[in-house]
C-alpha cells in the first residue's frame, strides 16, 4: 500500500468523480483509476463502483475513507519534521495589540511568503517568559524589562488619550494641560494593576509642579469610560488603539497638549540572538504600525 493510492482514493471519494480527482491530484483519470485498482486488490474488496459516471460507495470504501483521511494527515505532520524551524517565527503579545500587529505581519507575509508567523496572546509575564525559553521568537510590551538573557528594542511610543463625560468642565476642548486636570479626579484600576500607567501619570505630573489627584479605583468588573459617564468631573486615559475602538457617546476624547502622557512600546528578543531578515522586516512593519496608529514618536 502507497500513500499515493491513499491520496487518489480520498481525493475520488470526497469529489465523488474520477475526473475531478484527477484534476484535484492533476495526473490522468486513467492513472488514479489504475491506483485504486491496485489498492482494491490488495485490500480483497472493492472501495468503488464504476458502472455509472457517479461513483458509489461500498461498505469498505465507507470504512476506509477516515483511515485514509488520517493517514494523509500524519504524512503532512511527519513532511512538517523536515522543515527549518527558522521558516517560522511566533510573536506574543496581549490583544490590545492585536490590530498594529496583524497590519505587520500581513506586511510581512508579502515579502517572505515562505515564513510561518503566529501570534499568540499571554499576558506580560507569559509574554516574557515565552522569549526568555525559546517559546516565541518575540514579545510586544509596553515599559521595558530588566531580565539579563532579553533585550528590550524600541519600537516608537504610543499615547495615552485623556477621556471625560461630555459632561466635563474641559470636554469642548480637543487638547488639555495636564495642569488644567489637577483639580479632578482621575479614575484608574488599582495601581497592582496598572502599574506602567500609574508610573507615566505620575511622572508627566511631575513636569508640571503639581500632584495628581487620584479617585476612586476602578473596580475589576467596572470599565473606565462607564465610571467616567457616572461621575462628570472625572477623567481616565485610555491607550490610543483602544480609544480609536471605543463607542463615542456620552464621551469627549483629548490630547495632552505637551506630549507628556506617552508609554515606550518595545519588542523583547533574547539577547545575542542572530538577526534574521524576516525578523528585522517585523520590527521594521511594527513600528511603522505603531507610529501610524499611537501618534508621532
Amino acid at each position: 500500500m502507497e500513500f499515493r493510492q491513499l491520496r487518489y482514493f480520498l481525493a475520488v471519494g470526497e469529489e465523488g468523480s474520477f475526473s475531478k480527482a484527477a484534476e484535484r491530484c492533476f495526473i490522468s483519470q486513467s492513472a488514479i483509476s489504475h491506483q485504486i485498482a491496485k489498492l482494491e486488490k490488495e485490500l480483497g474488496a472493492p472501495l468503488l463502483e464504476r458502472s455509472t459516471r457517479v461513483v458509489k460507495l461500498t461498505p469498505a470504501r465507507e470504512r476506509l475513507m477516515p483511515l485514509a483521511a488520517e493517514v494523509m494527515s500524519l504524512e503532512a505532520r511527519a513532511l512538517l519534521v523536515g522543515q527549518d524551524p527558522r521558516n517560522r517565527l511566533r510573536i506574543t503579545a496581549s490583544m490590545s495589540f492585536a490590530t498594529q500587529s496583524l497590519e505587520a505581519i500581513s506586511q510581512v507575509r508579502d515579502q517572505f511568503p515562505q515564513v510561518d508567523i503566529e501570534f499568540v496572546i499571554k499576558d506580560f509575564n507569559d509574554r516574557i517568559t515565552a522569549v526568555a525559553s525559546g517559546d516565541a521568537d518575540l514579545a510586544l510590551i509596553r515599559g521595558e524589562v530588566d531580565r539579563p538573557v532579553l533585550e528590550a528594542v524600541p519600537l516608537g511610543r504610543e499615547d495615552l488619550v485623556i477621556v471625560t463625560s461630555n459632561q466635563h468642565p474641559l470636554s469642548a476642548f480637543a487638547t488639555v494641560e495636564l495642569a488644567e486636570l489637577a483639580p479632578y479626579p482621575l479614575l484608574l484600576p488599582p495601581r497592582s494593576r496598572q502599574t506602567l500607567i500609574h508610573s507615566v501619570v505620575e511622572t508627566a505630573f511631575g513636569h508640571t509642579g503639581r500632584p495628581v489627584r487620584l479617585g476612586p479605583s476602578i473596580q475589576h468588573d467596572h470599565t473606565a469610560t462607564l465610571d467616567v459617564l457616572t461621575n462628570p468631573r472625572a477623567w481616565t486615559v485610555l491607550y490610543a488603539n483602544a480609544a480609536d475602538t471605543t463607542p463615542r457617546t456620552g464621551l469627549s476624547f483629548m490630547r495632552e497638549a505637551q506630549n507628556l502622557l506617552r508609554i515606550p512600546v518595545c519588542g523583547v528578543i533574547r539577547s545575542g540572538s542572530t538577526p534574521r531578515r524576516e525578523l528585522t522586516g517585523l520590527f521594521q512593519a511594527l513600528g511603522d504600525s505603531i507610529a501610524a496608529s499611537g501618534g508621532p514618536n
